[in-house]
């Protein structure tokens, strides 16, 4: 099954840092996995996204307002995949 994983965020440096980081979890977890960006405000509220960046796992919001380590990334990535 394919992932689907969105960052959100207007494109500052934390919310860039939450996407090469969510990117280097997948890869590294070997995961199927579709990543995209949305920078739209508007698009933010339809998650409940409160502060960026925010990240949506599988159509959940999984983080907001901080950029989990890259271990807490594949943590949240990896559960239930074995």
């Amino acid at each position: 099954m394919t992932r689907k994983l969105i960052v959100l965020g207007p494109g500052c440096p934390r919310c860039e840092n939450l996407l090469r980081l969510t990117g280097q979890a997948a890869e590294e977890l070997g995961l199927d996995y579709h990543l995209e960006k949305l920078s739209d405000i508007k698009q933010f509220m339809s998650y409940g996204l409160m502060m960026t960046p925010g990240l949506v796992v599988d159509g959940e919001l999984r983080v907001q307002g901080k950029v989990p380590s890259l271990d807490e990334l594949k943590a949240m990535l990896g559960g239930g995949q074995t």
